[in-house]
């Protein structure tokens, strides 16, 4: 459980931190700068996070054991996981930032475990409880309502940025239940998992997405910018956040993981007015206790997470969630 808040709260400050450096002039330089922001700041966060992950493992020794699971079955899972959460979902995020603020990015993307809870439903045919149901339809009216109209004092497009939050909780949902599953393989642990992910989300960027797009230039910009090294504060405290969250995953189940990490976008707001001096109005604060709330409600079994004894020890850490089941039939 504190795996799980560690990672809500660094996650939150790694949000705020983004945000700050999104408004380098770096990213306002030129309309081609403007436009691919999103793609360039998340491959130089990714790229940091897969380096600092690099490190971490060598000095630990177990960069072998990492190119061993790579070349397996579950490592192909968790290769698909961080294409999934990695370029689509963190782009969406970035998106979101970009245009809407950290606070409102985090309170929309906290419907992601709702979205992986309504995924293993549909797919996974897992079934979801009257309170779920509930739990879900809150998340979707929190959500609605947030984007109905348009914020005061937002940095872009508030449409594009709540579309961008949108696209994060698909990435994210989808990431985490399949992530799950190839934490059951008792040769992969969570470090391993998580250097695979950050590295894939890097290389995609860097030999796909921005080839593409042409955004080797602007990303080489923002490198050499006065953006960067606030870029790697913030690639630092989500790479915490990340061995955090995947530590969770592996030790207490998927569900309860979600539910606790979601709680950053709680979290993001008084991080939020401490260091940027930004505070949402009354319906934002609404929305993001609604939206956190319901995904708690949705994405979590409560009989399982208040649970206690042997019983609960001896069924197992994702035996109680849906990203128990092989995800191939996805």
């Amino acid at each position: 459980m504190r795996y799980g808040l560690g990672a809500a709260l660094t996650w939150a400050l790694d949000t705020v931190v983004l945000s700050m450096a999104l408004t380098c002039s770096t990213f306002f330089s030129t309309e081609q700068a403007i436009a691919l922001a999103a793609f360039t700041s998340t491959f130089l966060h990714d790229a940091c996070s897969a380096a600092y992950m690099f490190v971490y493992m060598a000095v630990r020794g177990k960069l072998r054991r990492t190119w061993a699971v790579l070349r397996s079955r579950t490592g192909l899972f968790i290769v698909l996981a961080a294409v999934i959460g990695a370029p689509i979902g963190m782009t969406g995020y970035m998106t979101a930032i970009n245009n809407i603020g950290a606070s409102y990015t985090a309170a929309i993307s906290a419907f992601f475990p709702a979205f992986g809870a309504l995924l293993s439903h549909l797919f996974l045919k897992e079934r979801m409880k009257g309170y779920q149901w509930v739990g879900l339809m809150a998340c979707l009216v929190g959500v609605a309502a947030l984007g109905w109209t348009p914020a005061e004092n937002i940095p872009g497009d508030w449409f594009l940025g709540v579309a961008g939050a949108l696209v994060c909780v698909v990435g994210w949902g989808t990431e985490a239940v399949i992530i799950a599953y190839g934490l059951r393989d008792e040769s992969v642990d969570d470090e391993n998992a998580l250097q695979i992910r950050q590295t894939t989300s890097a290389l995609s960027y860097a030999l796909v997405i921005l080839p593409l797009l042409g955004g080797w230039a602007p990303a080489a910009h923002a490198f050499a910018s006065d953006a960067m090294p606030i870029i790697a504060v913030a690639a630092l405290l989500g790479t915490v956040s990340y061995l955090c969250y995947y530590k969770a995953i592996a030790r207490i189940g998927a569900a309860k993981s979600m539910a606790l990490n979601i709680t950053y976008s709680a979290w993001a707001i008084p991080f939020s007015l401490l260091l940027l001096g930004i505070m949402p109005d009354a319906r934002g604060v609404v929305c993001a206790i609604v939206i956190i709330v319901g995904a708690i409600t949705a994405s979590t079994d409560f009989k399982e997470l208040f649970s206690r004894g042997k019983a609960a020890e001896e069924e197992g850490p994702l035996k109680e969630t849906p990203a128990a089941t092989n995800p191939a039939n996805l």
